[in-house]
């Protein structure tokens, strides 16, 4: 889709009321009703309630993956990250990263490139940032990868059983094995 300041300030409301309100429920009419405007323009400048949603992903997927920067990476700061994605808050936006990714796992229209840039969207800049770390170039792939794997699937873990304690303490683990690897 070409990107249009109408698009944008759509895009924006929509992400807003996602982040806020959540949208996993809600008709294409009832999106467009919440934030001001017809379901006729979000068709027209999304394609389909599947292609603004995947547009709210991407949006949502853009600020968390830029909000981490290049700040040095510790265990504390991955405990921070954790309890900030482990937050009731966040459930409705992960459901809609995992309903969308499930989507584009089935080749559904308007999930083209998601797939990549959901995982490599990721592991390319957490791949840099474990290299100013000091671990080589292939270490630090491969871990970037696994870092991604263990969240989103303790994510999912978190999502369908509810419990935070059991996920935060995997979570702690698995950050305690990664600084016994990096020392």
């Amino acid at each position: 889709m070409v990107s249009s300041q109408a698009r944008d300030r759509l895009l924006v409301a929509a992400v807003e009321h996602a982040l806020e309100r959540g949208i996993v429920d809600l008709s294409l009419r009832e999106i467009a009703s919440a934030i001001g405007t017809s379901h006729r323009m979000l068709i027209y400048h999304f394609g389909s309630r599947e292609g603004l949603l995947v547009a709210v992903v991407r949006e949502v997927e853009r600020r968390e993956r830029e909000s981490i920067g290049a700040a040095p990476l510790s265990v504390a700061d991955s405990r921070h990250r954790w309890d900030h994605l482990a937050d009731p808050a966040m459930h409705g936006q992960e459901r809609l990263f995992f309903e969308i990714y499930v989507h584009a796992l089935l080749g559904r229209p308007g999930t083209e490139g998601f797939l990549e840039e959901a995982v490599q969207g990721w592991i390319g800049p957490m791949s840099k940032l474990m290299a100013t770390a000091g671990l080589d170039e292939a270490a630090a792939g491969a871990i970037a990868r696994l870092g991604l794997a263990v969240t989103r699937g303790l994510l999912l873990d978190l999502l369908a059983t509810g419990d935070t304690t059991g996920t935060t303490r995997a979570f702690e683990l698995f950050t305690q094995i990664l600084e016994q690897m990096l020392e």
